[in-house]
């Protein structure tokens, strides 16, 4: 089992073309993740990308867009080994610290995409 792994699911009211499209530029990996080089080793489309994770951890890393009512659930997920050893207790404090990094992204997406709009109201 990696040391670290980390599931996130957020729900965005905006279709899974508009959320998969936030994450295409290797631009915004390298903001979102900057001590992580990530590398695409399947691209789904509107469903979003999966990537293998080098750096600081090494894995593979996933978002995925699934449709759901009127938006996206969008998923995260993130199974990886941490390039250096470290203790028990340092591998939970990495888990938390990405926990909380995955759904600060979720949610400055939900900010910039959603623009305001409410699940259930029209854009």
């Amino acid at each position: 089992m990696p040391a670290v792994d980390v599931v996130d699911e957020t729900f965005l009211a905006v279709p899974p073309a508009t959320v998969a499209a936030a994450f295409t530029d290797p631009a915004t990996w390298r903001r979102l993740w900057p001590d992580l080089r990530l590398e695409v080793y399947l691209d789904r489309g509107d469903k979003g990308l999966r990537w293998t994770v080098q750096g600081a951890l090494t894995g593979s890393m996933e978002v995925w867009c699934e449709p759901m009512l009127d938006g996206t659930l969008l998923h995260y997920f993130l199974r990886a080994d941490p390039a250096q050893p470290m203790t028990p207790r340092e591998a939970m404090r990495e888990v938390h610290r990405r926990q909380l990094a995955a759904k600060t992204i979720a949610f400055d997406l939900k900010t910039v995409l959603e623009d305001g709009r409410r699940p259930g109201c029209p854009p």
